[in-house]
């Protein structure tokens, strides 16, 4: 390998804290990835890496000198592309993950407008509700909605998603129409279950500027947004929705939204990045398009 290439091979096992991890990101075999940084640690004069059974993890020298890694990493690849992205724009392929129903809803449908506008990017969308390992599974930007862990990743903020409460008219005409939280114990709710853990969340509303939740009523319980709406629909009971996930059912007359001033607490929203530093020039500019197709539609 040559040196940057050494030096690519050993920010990836800092991040994936697996040699082997890292040798299938990298589509090497996982001896050649531990003879590369063997080989560095060699060339610098020092020990990188803490190696157990179990972990990988830099010393205190290593995570200094991923530090510059990373810069030197951007640095030849920005030089590199200089005059070819002045002469054709940016290129390549690039991996993104966004939850299901923004994905088929807000994405896939002016996605032709990207393309048009950099015909030398092609895109791998990836439209899951599961929480993705960026660097496990080699995906440049992902969209995550909700409170973000300390993932180490770098985030950008798009905004706050609005939530609002919706009802069938079939169900209204059945049930009544709640007009604050008070009435909501005479209600049945559709439940909605994490998929990632289960949990059933509880019903929530601002009041006095302070968060306020309730377990409610249900006998029905989902796991997807797509049961969620269609239960909505279909009669069983309330929920707690992004407004633009049923912008389209409101506007036919399907759903009804109620309580308008005793909201949810809108949800955050982000695009994810492994390291600001490894941003490439069509990253960058999807992200803008993104940032900006997203704040339009949703927010």
């Amino acid at each position: 390998m040559d040196r940057i290439d050494l030096f690519r091979t050993f920010a990836r096992v800092v991040e994936c804290a697996s040699f082997t991890r890292a040798a299938d990101t990298l589509g090497l075999p996982r001896s050649s990835v531990s003879a590369a940084v063997i080989d560095l640690e060699a060339r610098v004069g020092a020990r990188l890496l803490h190696r157990t059974t179990r972990k990988v993890s830099p010393t205190q020298d290593g995570a200094a000198f991923y530090e510059r890694c990373l810069r030197l990493i951007a640095d030849v690849e920005e030089t590199e592309g200089l005059f070819r992205q002045t002469s054709v724009g940016p290129s390549g392929s690039l991996r993104i993950d966004v939850p299901g129903r923004i994905g088929r809803l807000i994405v896939a449908p002016v996605l032709p407008e990207f393309l048009d506008r950099y015909p030398q990017i092609d895109i791998e969308l990836r439209v899951t509700d599961r929480t993705v390992n960026l660097v496990e599974e080699s995906v440049d930007c992902v969209l995550r909605v909700g409170p973000l862990g300390d993932s180490g990743l770098i985030a950008r903020k798009i905004g706050d998603l609005p939530l609002i409460n919706v009802a069938s008219p079939g169900y209204l005409a059945h049930y009544g129409t709640p007009v604050a939280p008070g009435d909501l114990a005479a209600h049945l709710a559709v439940n909605y279950a994490s998929p990632s853990n289960g949990r059933v969340e509880d019903w929530e509303w601002i009041e006095e500027g302070e968060m306020r939740a309730r377990q409610m009523r249900s006998r029905v319980t989902v796991n997807s947004a797509e049961a969620y709406i269609a239960c909505c629909l279909a009669g069983l009971g309330l929920i707690q929705i992004p407004a633009y996930d049923v912008r389209r059912h409101i506007e036919a007359g399907e759903l009804v939204e109620v309580m308008p001033y005793h909201r949810a607490e809108p949800m955050p929203m982000a695009l994810l990045y492994p390291h600001r530093q490894h941003l490439s020039r069509r990253l960058q500019v999807f992200a803008d398009w993104l940032d900006e197709l997203l704040t339009r539609e949703l927010l």
